[in-house]
C-alpha cells in the first residue's frame, strides 16, 4: 500500500511540474509575441539578451531529458521524429510520457498479477515505457505514406503551373491551397523559407531531410540538377511523376506477392504467445517454474529474446524495397 501511495505522488508532482513548465513557456512566448507585434512597451532588460532568456527557458524545460539525449547524441534524431510525425511535441515530453506510461504499467500489472507472477509487472512496464515511441513511429508512417500518395500529383501541378507561366518558386506556394496536409505544409514551409531569403537549393535539401523518401530525393536532384545545367523542369517533373505511380504499382504487387509470407511470420510469432496464454489457465503449475525459479527466469528472458529475433528476421525476409 505505501508503494502504491508512494508512486500516486510521483506521478502527480511530474503532472503539476509538466502542467507549471508548459504555462511558464506559453506566457514567454505570449511576452515574444507582444513584443514582435508591438503591442506591448519594451523594457530594459537586465542581465542576459531576451534570446539567450528565452533559449535557457527551453533548456530548463527538459534538463533531464536534454542531459541523457545530448549524451548518447540523440537529441537532433528524436527531434527529426517528431516533426516526421506532424506532433508538436519536444524531446523532454517523449522522455517524460514515456516514464509515465513505464510507472503505470508496472503499477496496474502489480497490482492486478498474483503474487507469485507479480515478477512479470518489470517486462509490462518495460514494454509500456516504448509505447509512446511506437505511437510516434507510426503516427510517422501514416504520415509519410499520405505524403507518398500525394507527392506525384503534386509534382504533375507545378509541371501544369510552370507551362502555364508561374515560377518555380510560386508553383511551390500555390501546392498549399490545392494540396492537403501533410504534403501542403511541407512545401508551404519550403516556399515559405526561400521566401525569407534562404537559397532554393538549401531549402530543397531541408525538405528532403524533413521528408526521407526516396521520391523526394529524386525531386530535389533532378530540379538542383536543372538550376545548374538548364533544360525543360516541366518535362522533367512529369516524367518523375510517371516513375513514381510505376513504382507504386511495383510494390503494391510485391506486397501481394509477399502477403503469404508476412502471414505466416505474424502466425508463428503469435503461437507461442497463445500457447503461453493457454497454460497460464490449464496447467499454473508449469508456468509457475518461468516466474518463481532463478532459472526460469533465465528461459523466460532467453526465450522473449530469441522469439524478437525471430520474428524481425521474418520481418526482414518478406520486406523487398522498391
Amino acid at each position: 500500500m505505501f508503494l502504491v501511495i508512494a508512486i500516486a505522488v510521483w506521478v502527480c508532482a511530474l503532472v503539476i511540474w509538466w502542467v507549471c513548465s508548459n504555462a511558464f513557456r506559453h506566457s514567454d512566448l505570449d511576452k515574444l509575441k507582444s513584443r514582435l507585434l508591438g503591442t506591448n512597451k519594451a523594457k530594459k532588460s537586465k542581465g542576459n539578451s531576451p534570446a539567450a532568456s528565452l533559449i535557457q527557458s527551453e533548456e530548463k524545460g527538459g534538463l533531464l531529458a536534454t542531459r541523457l539525449f545530448k549524451k548518447y547524441q540523440l537529441q537532433t534524431k528524436v527531434q527529426e521524429l517528431l516533426e516526421q510525425a506532424g506532433m508538436k511535441w519536444s524531446t523532454h515530453r517523449l522522455v517524460n510520457t514515456s516514464l509515465i506510461a513505464a510507472v503505470a504499467g508496472w503499477a496496474l500489472a502489480w497490482m492486478l498479477l498474483p503474487g507469485q507472477f507479480q515478477k512479470a509487472s518489470y517486462f509490462i512496464a518495460l514494454g509500456a515505457m516504448f509505447l509512446p515511441l511506437l505511437f510516434v513511429l507510426r503516427k510517422r508512417k501514416s504520415r509519410m505514406h499520405k505524403f507518398e500518395e500525394q507527392f506525384p500529383d503534386s509534382l504533375e501541378f507545378v509541371a501544369r503551373s510552370m507551362r502555364a507561366g508561374h515560377a518555380f518558386s510560386v508553383s511551390l506556394e500555390m501546392i498549399h491551397r490545392e494540396f492537403q496536409e501533410p504534403l501542403a505544409g511541407e512545401f508551404r514551409r519550403t516556399f515559405e523559407e526561400h521566401n525569407l531569403g534562404l537559397p532554393l537549393d538549401v531549402a530543397l535539401q531541408k525538405l528532403g531531410k524533413r521528408v526521407p523518401s526516396l521520391d523526394v530525393h529524386f525531386f530535389v536532384s533532378a530540379v538542383l540538377l536543372q538550376k545548374r545545367t538548364g533544360g525543360n523542369l516541366a518535362e522533367i517533373l512529369d516524367k518523375l511523376a510517371y516513375v513514381i505511380r510505376e513504382r507504386f504499382k511495383l510494390r503494391g504487387r510485391i506486397r501481394a506477392i509477399s502477403a503469404h509470407g508476412r502471414m505466416t511470420g505474424a502466425a508463428l510469432s503469435c503461437i507461442p504467445v497463445a500457447v503461453a496464454v493457454i497454460m497460464f489457465y490449464v496447467n499454473p503449475d508449469y508456468v509457475r517454474f518461468f516466474f518463481l525459479d532463478d532459472v526460469g527466469n533465465i528461459m523466460l528472458v532467453a526465450a522473449i529474446v530469441l522469439q524478437l529475433i525471430g520474428y524481425f528476421i521474418m520481418k526482414q525476409i518478406v520486406k523487398i524495397e522498391v
